[in-house]
C-alpha cells in the first residue's frame, strides 16, 4: 500500500497543492519557508485521523492566510472557505474506494475536511455582522472521511506511520511522542492491554511491599507514600529506548537523531507503513550521514517521505526521487525524466552541489577554486551589485561535471551560465562537446583564442602589470604566469585581497554575467 498523491486546498502557504508520490522514497527539497514541513504535516494529520491534533495546532495556524484575508472582502457565511487535505492510495480496503474527493471520481483515499458547521450558520452570520469581526475558526467542524463516505477513525491504526522531526531533538514531548508511536506500532491491542495490566500490578506490588515499611514508619494510616497511577504516569509515558543500556535522552544530539531514524527503519515489515523524516541530517557527522543514507537505501516495504537541505541525502537517494519546491517552479515538479547516467553520477559523486543549483534562480558554474574566488568580485565590477542581490548563485564544480548540472538546469528551467577553459581547442572542447546541452537556459562561455587556454592565462594577460608587481619578487626559475598556473588558488586569493578592484575582467566572463542578469 502506497500514498500516490496529495491534494491540499487552503492549507498553510498553499492555496492549492498537488504532488504525486513515488512508491518507495520521496525526497522533498526546497528553500526555507517553501513548504517542506507543511507537506509532511499534511500527511501526518490525515493519517493520524486525530481531531485533537488538529485542534492543538489550531485552525488559525493551518488555514492559508491569503484565503482568510480574501474572505473579509465579502465577509458572508456563503463565502467561508474550507480547508481540505486529500491522500490518495494505490490500494486499500473497499470502504476507502469512492468519489468523496475533489476529482469526484473513484479512488482509494482519505480526506481531512475543515468546514463551517451548517447548524451554526445563523450564529456565524450574526458574528460576521459585528464590527471588527474575526474569522470564525471556532465555528468549524473537523472531519476525517474515507473516499467511500464513512468516517476515518485514526485510533484504529489502520495506517501505521511515524513523523520524526530532528529539528526538535531536544524537545522532551517530541521524544516521548516518538517512543509512544513506535511502541503502539509494535503491539497488538491485546498485547498492549496485557502490558498495561502487568505494569499496573507491578506498581501495586511495589507500593505494598517496598513502600510498606516506609509507610509504617512515617504514617499513622491516614497518609502514605504511593505510586502515581493516572493517565500521565503509565507504561507509555515511562517507556524509553536504550542503546547498550544507555537511555536515548542521555546520548548526544547526533546519536539521538541516528538512533531514532534507524530504530524506525528497522521495524518489521508489518509494523510501519509510512515514515516521515524532517531534516534527518540534523546534528549528524559525515560518517553518520553515510550510515544514515545506507539505512535509508536498505529500507524495504515502507514508503519514505524525507524533507531535507542535504546535498548528500538528495543526490544519494537518487535525484529522480526528488520533489522540488523551487522558488520558480511548481511544487509538483520532479526529476523523474533525469537520465539514468546523470542520476547515478550524483549518487556516486564524492561531493556535489546539485541541491544548491536546484534551489537557485540563476547560477554561474565555474570549474575551480581560483575562478570561484574571483568571479564574485568580477560580478560586482560588472553589475555594481553582489550576486545574491540579483538572485545569482556561484557554484564551483569539476569541469567534467558541467553536462550533468546542465541537464538538471535545463529540466528545471534554471538560467545557468557556465564558465569554462578552452584547454587549447575551443571548437572541440567548448563548441562540439556541449552542442547537445546548450539551450535558452544553459549557455557556455569561454575564450575563443586557443593560446589563452586557461582562466589564469587570461587573467595574467589582461592584468600583467598587477600580476608582475605582486608575484615576481623572489621568483628565480618560474615566470609569473607559470606561478599562477602552479598555485592557482593562492594567487587568486592574493589578487582578490590586494588588487580586486583594479582587475580587468576577461570579456567571456563579462558576456556570461550580462547574459545571466538580463531579463
Amino acid at each position: 500500500m502506497n500514498i500516490t498523491k496529495l491534494r491540499a486546498f487552503n492549507f498553510k502557504k498553499f492555496q492549492f497543492l498537488e504532488i504525486d508520490f513515488k512508491p518507495n522514497t520521496n525526497v522533498i527539497v526546497g528553500d526555507n519557508e517553501s513548504g517542506k514541513s507543511s507537506i509532511l504535516l499534511a500527511i501526518d494529520l490525515v493519517l493520524s485521523g486525530s481531531r485533537s491534533k488538529v485542534e492543538t495546532l489550531g485552525l488559525d495556524s493551518l488555514f492559508n492566510d491569503e484565503i482568510v484575508q480574501d474572505f473579509f472582502k465579502t465577509n458572508t457565511y456563503e463565502t467561508l472557505p474550507n480547508l481540505t487535505i486529500e491522500l490518495y492510495f494505490d490500494n486499500a480496503d473497499a470502504e476507502y474506494w469512492g468519489r468523496n474527493n475533489s476529482y469526484v471520481k473513484d479512488f482509494f483515499g482519505i480526506s481531512l475536511i475543515c468546514s463551517p458547521i451548517e447548524e451554526s450558520s445563523k450564529d456565524i452570520s450574526e458574528v460576521l455582522k459585528e464590527k471588527n469581526s474575526n474569522f470564525p475558526f471556532e465555528y468549524y467542524s473537523i472531519q476525517f472521511i474515507k473516499f467511500g463516505g464513512t468516517p476515518y477513525l485514526g485510533f484504529r491504526r489502520e495506517f501505521k506511520h511515524i513523523l520524526l522531526d530532528n529539528t526538535t531533538i531536544n524537545n522532551e514531548y517530541a521524544t516521548n511522542s516518538y517512543i509512544k508511536t513506535l511502541y503502539n506500532s509494535s503491539v497488538t491491542n491485546s498485547e498492549k492491554n496485557k502490558h498495561l495490566f502487568e505494569y499496573r500490578n507491578y506498581k501495586i506490588n511495589f507500593r505494598e511491599t517496598v513502600l510498606k515499611d516506609l509507610n509504617n514508619k512515617v504514617g499513622d494510616g491516614r497518609y502514605a507514600f504511593s505510586i502515581k497511577s493516572n493517565t500521565k504516569s503509565n507504561l507509555e509515558t515511562d517507556l524509553t529506548i536504550t542503546e547498550e543500556n544507555i537511555d536515548l535522552q542521555n546520548r548526544g544530539k547526533g546519536r539521538q537523531c541516528f538512533i531514532k531514524t534507524e530504530f524506525a527503519l528497522q521495524k518489521n515489515d508489518n509494523e510501519l507503513d509510512f515514515i516521515l523524516l524532517e531534516e534527518p541530517e540534523n546534528h549528524l557527522s559525515h560518517i553518520h550521514m553515510h550510515n544514515l543514507i545506507s539505512r535509508l537505501n536498505e529500507s524495504k516495504n515502507k514508503q519514505l517521505f524525507i524533507a531535507t537541505h542535504s546535498n548528500m541525502i538528495s543526490s544519494r537517494l537518487d535525484l529522480r526521487n526528488s520533489i522540488l519546491l523551487n522558488s520558480n517552479s511548481k511544487a509538483s515538479i520532479d526529476l523523474t525524466n533525469l537520465s539514468e547516467d546523470t542520476a547515478k553520477f550524483f549518487i556516486k559523486a564524492p561531493d556535489n552541489n546539485v541541491l544548491e543549483l536546484i534551489l537557485s534562480k540563476k547560477v554561474i558554474l565555474v570549474e575551480g577554486d581560483a575562478e570561484y574566488i574571483l568571479t564574485e568580485k568580477f560580478f560586482e565590477i560588472i553589475t555594481g551589485k553582489k550576486p545574491y542581490q540579483l538572485n545569482v548563485h556561484i557554484i564551483s564544480v569539476g569541469g567534467t561535471s558541467f553536462k550533468r548540472y546542465m541537464e538538471v538546469a535545463n529540466l528545471l528551467e534554471i538560467k545557468t551560465a557556465i564558465i569554462r577553459d578552452n584547454d587549447g581547442n575551443y571548437e572541440n572542447n567548448c563548441v562540439d562537446n556541449y552542442k547537445n546541452h546548450i539551450s535558452k537556459y544553459s549557455q557556455l562561455f569561454y575564450e575563443t583564442n586557443n593560446s589563452i587556454s586557461t582562466f589564469e592565462i587570461s587573467i595574467y594577460q589582461l592584468n600583467t602589470k598587477i600580476c608582475e608587481e605582486l608575484f615576481s619578487p623572489g621568483l628565480r626559475t618560474r615566470t609569473v604566469q607559470q606561478l599562477m598556473l602552479d598555485e592557482k588558488t593562492d594567487c587568486a586569493y592574493e589578487l582578490l585581497e590586494k588588487k580586486g578592484n583594479e582587475l580587468v575582467v576577461p570579456q567571456y566572463i563579462i558576456d556570461s554575467i550580462i547574459w545571466l542578469t538580463k531579463d
